[in-house]
């Protein structure tokens, strides 16, 4: 009974961020690790945990896959794409939850709000993308595995995105003539999409009302570890609202990276968020840097939010 006690105990060890064999796999599956991307010579192609590092504006693509209804981005090709001046478009999500769509002008909208469940989102961005550019007007999507192949950031160039959020999905028709075909979905999305703004005086940080409340969600591209010890430097100091009356609740961890989440008292507005924002990430440069040892509240603190966190697969 001890032997198979100290077994099994050996099997469900893991280190920290890795994937234990009989957790749930992180594609999403609902399989077991082992039975699915962790399965030795299953065909699976490996889990990637931080698919979209390396890429322009990391923490904004996330965002745009996870937690914005409706915003673009213009991509910039690179010679690797072999695509010459092609006009490639990544946007949260197209009709129907569409990989990739290629438009009457020519140019290629990615859809990043897609679940192929292949283990490497921006593998299967990549492998849309190489197929869309051989590809007539219409939809293109992924039937199978994309295997060995350029990911997204091998084909794009750029250090940084130019966001733009929509206040809802009319961008889908702007260069359609008869937009009457796509005037439920179109509809049906917009009743969907809650009020969402990017602040402009700091990276991925998204204003949204979904109705009952207000929220700022900040995806933060710091080591998970290292960004947990400075907001609980700030937490435990007091440092941490953002807004008068503001909350910080948790955070969500998607893609191998943090985004904190603050309550918001209704009738905030995106606004008036930029100043204490800007505030809110000068002190938490400062916490950062403190390499210090924690003490018995920061550690409290440290074990608050850690215990507050919801993993986005």
């Amino acid at each position: 009974m001890a032997k198979r006690s100290r077994t099994k105990a050996r099997d469900t060890e893991t280190a920290p961020g890795e994937v234990g064999p009989r957790q749930p796999c992180p594609c999403g599956s609902g399989k077991r690790y082992k039975a699915c991307h962790g399965a030795p010579g299953g065909g699976a192609d490996a889990y990637v945990g931080r698919p979209f590092q390396g890429l322009p504006s990391e923490c904004d693509v996330i965002a745009m896959r996870e937690l914005v209804p409706a915003a673009t981005a213009p991509l910039t090709l690179a010679e690797a794409a072999g695509a010459g001046e092609r006009q490639v478009k990544l946007c949260s999500l197209l009709p129907v939850a569409a990989p990739a769509m290629v438009r009457e002008s020519g140019e290629i909208w990615l859809g990043l709000q897609v679940q192929h469940h292949f283990g490497d989102p921006a593998r299967d961005l990549g492998a849309v993308l190489l197929k869309a550019l051989e590809a007539e007007p219409g939809i293109v999507g992924l039937t199978d595995p994309p295997g060995a192949g350029p990911r997204l950031q091998d084909l794009v160039t750029g250090t940084a995105l130019d966001v733009t959020v929509h206040d809802g999905f009319e961008f889908w028709i702007a260069d359609v003539d008869d937009q009457d075909p796509m005037a439920a979905a179109l509809e049906h999305a917009n009743e969907a999409a809650t009020p969402t703004a990017r602040l402009a005086s700091v990276e991925a940080a998204y204003w949204t009302d979904v109705g009952t409340k207000e929220h700022l969600r900040w995806v933060m591209p710091e080591p998970e570890d290292q960004l947990l010890d400075a907001l609980a430097r700030l937490h435990a100091a007091g440092r941490d609202d953002i807004a008068t009356g503001s909350r910080l609740v948790g955070m969500f961890r998607a893609h191998g990276l943090l985004a904190p989440v603050w309550d918001l008292p209704l009738g905030t507005g995106a606004e008036v968020l930029e100043e204490p924002a800007a505030r809110f990430a000068r002190d938490l440069a400062e916490a950062l840097a403190d390499t210090s040892d924690l003490t018995s509240d920061q550690r409290a603190a440290r074990n608050g939010l850690a215990n507050r966190q919801v993993t986005i697969r």
